[in-house]
């Protein structure tokens, strides 16, 4: 089994459970899964987790994400993107300063209205499945950062705002869009959208499905596949003595006493209470994240065997 992240670059067409399925029968194991939804007409950067690289999909989907959209100004749609059902069209009288301004003006913390075509659950379902039976429900609002917006490119005479978002985890682009198309009063939805980074993953590092499938032919994958522990190299590495690896194997807190000793490893003191570290077996396998609860007490916090 395969164990890690890969980076899959998402094309048009797919969902991202799509991805994980076809990504099960080139790799010919069942334990994958992806790190936050794309919608299908989306593209760009997916990570997959794979074999005990599951563990990760919760602390990945917490992660940045940074994405090129077009907005289209002048039309408002019900799933707020332009595939959805035209609700409105507007003429579009506002000035370039103008829509720079607006756009501008969601920089930093707001309060986003999750759309109805979305897979947050209200009362069990799928807020997509209530909107796809025509029903529209209360939801609540949730804050959201957006770090920085670019602007692109205009083109003024369709209308379009090619715009790049840096943003935090649960921010909907569309609705970004849509939300800026009031502010202008005009309206407007999102054409396109591109994911080109997801925490630490990059669109240039990103790789397709069927080159994935032509890589595990020739079986050259594991170049492109991203270790588990290669995630919390800002996290500081300790070893385990061989006679205490059971503790890890285990789930077991240890103590200071049980680390193999050496120049190579920080002591107790360069370890500040409450941080994390990696943990390795005396073979140097990684085993998983403790967390350093002081007077030489380690506590695990996630184990990746």
């Amino acid at each position: 089994m395969i164990n890690g992240i890969i980076n899959v670059y998402k094309e048009k067409g797919f969902t991202s459970h799509d991805v994980v399925a076809k990504l099960r029968g080139i790799l010919k194991q069942k334990k994958i899964g992806h790190t936050g939804t794309l919608d299908p007409d989306a593209e760009g950067v997916l990570p997959v987790c794979l074999g005990n690289g599951t563990k990760l999909c919760d602390m990945l989907t917490d992660k940045d994400k940074t994405y090129e959209a077009v907005l289209l100004l002048g039309v408002t749609t019900d799933t707020q993107d332009i595939t959805g059902k035209v609700l409105e069209t507007s003429k579009v009288t506002v000035v370039r300063e103008e829509i720079e301004s607006a756009i501008m003006s969601f920089v930093g913390d707001y309060e986003q209205l999750p759309p109805m075509y979305s897979a947050i659950k209200v009362g069990g379902k799928r807020l997509y499945e209530l909107a796809r039976a025509g029903k529209e429900v209360e939801r609540e609002t949730r804050k959201v950062r957006i770090h920085n917006i670019r602007i692109l490119e205009f083109d003024d005479e369709n209308h379009e705002i090619r715009i790049a978002v840096h943003c935090s985890k649960g921010t909907y682009i569309r609705t970004l869009c849509h939300d800026i198309g009031i502010k202008l009063t005009c309206g407007g939805c999102m054409k396109e959208l591109l994911r080109t980074k997801a925490g630490q993953f990059t669109i240039d590092d990103s790789i397709t499905l069927q080159k994935i499938q032509d890589l595990q032919e020739k079986e050259l994958l594991s170049d492109y596949i991203v270790m588990v522990d290669q995630m919390f190299l800002d996290y500081k590495k300790v070893v385990i003595a061989k006679e205490y690896t059971k503790y890890l194997y285990n789930g077991n807190s240890f103590d200071i006493k049980h680390l193999m000793e050496g120049a190579e490893y920080p002591v107790v003191d360069t370890i500040e209470t409450s941080s994390y570290v990696r943990v390795y077996d005396w073979q140097h396998q990684f085993t998983g994240i403790y967390e350093y609860v002081g007077k030489g007490v380690f506590k695990p916090v996630k184990m990746f065997l």
